[in-house]
């Protein structure tokens, strides 16, 4: 399929800069598929949509403050996106990571973090990565980490270097149910829920099950590619541990329905399973890249967030719902005014 045929006409103003006052006030789009039919409805009422037996597979992944600004010896900024540790890194402090520019740098340059922190520059790494050694007079570049890195919001979430909702995205761009610290981005679709409806939906019947998927620039990355075919995901890692296998198996023996909290999930489900729906617990990466054609043998549903045209997202969600469909969505979407991308509304499709 050719990748403009997943594109859509997206004004501006229906990107969300900011979150809700709540979590649970988005607005909440639920497709069905079988009777092809929308309805419109707030996420705080989700569980309507739910029923006993089901099972909501959490991305438990935790975004930490990757996005550091730094200083050239001239003044000049620089900022730098930390995605990895180097492998074999005794003191941990050596990355590899994304910078907003390379101009002047030569390997062993100092950029000025803040006092007592700096990154000094090593080069170059594959693809479009540098290399950068972080050093504080204290040792612990971890804790300077902590300190002085701010959250990596999506660039067309638009923040000023001292934007005072700063504070507010500490919090809200982080799911309620964040454990395992790794990602650069959340895992958008779980942002909505509240401890107060988690358990809620516990006390209707509704298991809950986790897994980690650290989201890395694999899940942004652009496709380039005239056919989405041709296009590849860098890998992402993951963990699925057992005690989830385990409770997929039981929600398919009662019939229940397997309920994918955001595409991180879909993707490492569908990548661990077999064609009779049984999961295999493990660790490692994963580059699952679904497209149309694919067929689902885990998640039964999906609650996801509204996601940029010609993307890998939103292909994956195409190749779940059909393309027609899920576009004829989005176009009612824009009409009846829902706020699009990260800290936008929901959708759930049945």
């Amino acid at each position: 399929m050719r990748l403009q045929e997943f594109d859509y006409r997206l004004p501006e103003t229906c990107v969300a800069q900011e979150p809700c006052a709540r979590r649970d006030g988005a607005r909440l789009m639920v497709l069905d598929r079988a009777g092809n039919r929308t309805r419109e409805t707030t996420f705080a009422r989700i569980g309507d949509h739910l029923n006993r037996g089901d099972l909501l597979v959490l991305n438990d992944t935790r975004v930490f403050p990757a996005r550091l600004i730094a200083r050239k010896s001239t003044g000049g900024r620089v900022e730098l996106l930390l995605l990895a540790r180097e492998p074999g890194e005794p003191s941990g402090g050596t990355w590899r990571c994304l910078a907003s520019t390379t101009r002047g740098l030569k390997p062993g340059t100092r950029l000025g973090v803040a006092e007592g922190f700096d990154a000094e520059y090593l080069g170059e790494a594959e693809g479009d990565r540098v290399r950068v050694r972080l050093m504080t007079e204290d040792g612990d570049s971890d804790g300077a980490i902590r300190r002085h890195g701010s959250v990596p919001l999506p660039p067309y979430i638009r923040r000023g270097e001292a934007d005072p909702r700063a504070a507010v995205d500490r919090e809200r761009y982080q799911t309620v149910y964040a454990r395992e610290e790794g990602a650069i981005a959340a895992p958008t679709a779980g942002l909505h829920f509240t401890e107060e409806i988690l358990e809620s939906l516990r006390g209707r019947g509704v298991a809950t099950a986790t897994l980690t998927l650290h989201v890395g620039p694999g899940t942004f990355q652009p496709i380039h590619a005239t056919d989405i075919e041709e296009h590849r995901l860098e890998p992402e890692a993951f963990r699925l541990p057992e005690a989830t296998a385990r409770a997929i198996a039981a929600c398919r023996a009662r019939g229940g329905r397997v309920v994918a909290v955001g595409t991180t999930v879909v993707r490492v489900l569908e990548d661990r399973s077999h064609d009779d729906g049984r999961v295999d617990g493990g660790e490692g990466l994963c580059g699952a890249y679904i497209t149309p054609g694919h067929r689902f043998r885990v998640v039964d549903a999906l609650l996801t967030n509204f996601h940029l045209p010609r993307t890998s997202l939103l292909v994956l969600v195409c190749a779940f719902a059909g393309r027609d469909r899920v576009l004829a969505a989005y176009r009612r979407a824009v009409e009846n005014g829902y706020r699009f991308y990260s800290y936008g509304d929901a959708m759930l499709i049945l």
